[in-house]
């Protein structure tokens, strides 16, 4: 399937998304190399490895040649919640044809995430590191609100 059908696929699977990103990312390796509000580079791959919650290693490299969306939400953020019909169901039909989910969760509480990861059947690796809004991950890529998604292409 061509990139512009399967976003097309996808769009159709997620109209009601607030923000979707099309486009490539860059996180930089320090603080000091973070471009000013913290905003991470259009057209450079995007660097993001960590280990899951569920103890697999994720390295968005290895992803390359598949459409991954990177999904910043929180498990007591509403909208995040009411999107997440929407984010599960373009992964049951979308997953077989090349697209994966990385979540990277602003919660604080590892229980209440594993909870609802399990209660609504959530099959891809989330981040978590119990921080909040002071989440590693999300202050370097300059997250600033959720449901925040970015949809990464087959390049990285």
């Amino acid at each position: 399937m061509k990139a512009r059908s399967l976003f097309l696929s996808f769009k159709s699977s997620l109209a009601s998304l607030a923000i979707i990103v099309m486009a490539t990312f860059s996180v930089p390796a320090s603080s000091a190399d973070m471009p000013e509000g913290g905003a991470a580079k259009l057209g450079k791959p995007l660097v993001l490895k960590f280990k899951a919650v569920d103890g697999r290693e994720v390295d968005l490299s290895k992803l390359k040649g598949k459409v991954v969306l990177v999904d910043f939400w929180a498990t007591w953020c509403g909208p995040c919640m009411q999107e997440l019909p929407n984010v599960k169901a373009a992964y049951d039909k979308l997953h077989d044809k090349g697209f994966e989910i990385v979540g990277i969760s602003f919660d604080k509480k590892k229980e209440t995430l594993n909870y609802v990861l399990k209660k609504e059947k959530m099959e891809w690796p989330q981040h978590f590191d119990a921080r909040g809004w002071e989440n590693r991950i999300g202050e370097k890529l300059g997250i600033e609100s959720i449901p925040t998604m970015w949809l990464i292409d087959r390049k990285g």
